[in-house]
Formats: structure tokens, sequence, C-alpha cells
């Protein structure tokens, strides 16, 4: 279903983000994002006072995660096509500081700890924010396979992560009867346990 009819309008930011995700022959996996972003007017950088046409990437974007089963980082790289200043493309390396984080809960933090302010590049931030559930989704069959969709302390990563996996909601009920909060079925006729 789409979205409600608006109003007129104008276009004036494009913003793109793609993801992909890839399994290594060492057993690694490999999550990449790219972030573009595009004017439909002319862009001046006042600072260098050049001029971004229409059309034409004001951020070009792309990181690289390799991570293994259980999510931890291995390696992370990223590159700067085009951006707005000169000094931008210089944030891409201080993304190696990734290595060793985990992705899970406390990813952001972990993020904002190695690159947040002036140690990175928002625009990476934000790609990297979003990496973590394309991680999520690339490994979910392997590790629904191998019961690894648990955390440290037993519980499924995806209970309470959003409306759909409420503890209270019937999609637990189903998927996690031990974990289910919700009230208690009052038609045990009914087929729903």
């Amino acid at each position: 279903m789409p979205l409600p009819a608006s109003g007129p309008r104008e276009p004036m930011h494009f913003r793109k983000i793609d993801m992909q995700g890839y399994r290594r022959p060492d057993g690694l996996y490999e999550i990449e994002g790219r972030l573009t972003d595009t004017k439909s007017d002319p862009f001046t950088v006042d600072v260098e006072g050049h001029t971004i046409a229409p059309g034409n990437y004001l951020h070009d974007m792309w990181v690289r995660l390799v991570v293994d089963e259980d999510l931890l980082v291995h390696e992370a790289s990223a590159c700067t096509d085009a951006s707005p200043y000169g000094e931008c493309p210089q944030a891409a390396p201080g993304i190696a500081r990734l290595k060793g984080a985990r992705i899970e809960s406390g990813w952001r933090a972990a993020i904002q700890q190695r690159l947040g302010g002036a140690q990175g590049c928002t625009h990476m931030r934000e790609l990297l924010f979003t990496m973590g559930s394309a991680a999520y989704q690339t490994l979910a069959p392997i590790r629904r396979h191998k019961n690894m969709a648990l955390d440290r302390k037993g519980h499924p990563i995806k209970l309470d992560s959003c409306l759909a996996y409420r503890s209270e909601g019937e999609l637990a009920r189903h998927k996690w009867p031990a974990f289910y909060t919700g009230p208690a079925s009052s038609d045990s006729s009914s087929g729903h346990r």
C-alpha cells in the first residue's frame, strides 16, 4: 500500500542507501553499504565556494564490515568517492576502529564511542547504524539454524525489538511461548496455545 497522496511539492534532496550481504569461502561474511546524496538544484558549498550540479553526488560513501557468525567485526573499511569538502575522505580510515566490536545491543553506542563527533563522518555513522540490521538479516538463516538467535542470557534476540516481536504479542506467543508475557488464551479449543 503506498503512502497517502501528498499535496503539491517539488523535489529537493535524494538519499539512497543500498546494502548487500555476502558469504565468503573462509567462513566470514561481508556486509557492504553505500550512501549517496544528490540535490535537485545546484548546491553551493560555501566554505570552498564550488557548486555541485543537480544529480551529481554530494555524498558517495561506501563501508564494508567483515563479521563472523557471532556478529563480531573482524575488519571494517570505508571509502569516500564524493563529498562536499576536501577533508571528508580523511574519515574513512577511522572505520577500522570498529574491529573487535560486536553487532548487538549497544551497536550504536559502540559506533559513537569509536567514531563519534570529530573522530568520524556523520554520514558513515548513519550508514553503519543501519548496517547492523543488514548484518542480522544476512546471517538470520545461519544463526537460526545454529540456534544463535539468542542473547547471552538465553533470550531471543528479536524479542521486544519491535512491535511485531513484542513479548505480549501473538508472534511471541507462537514463536517463543516460554517468553510470552501477554494474556493467556481464554479459548483453548480455538487451536491457539
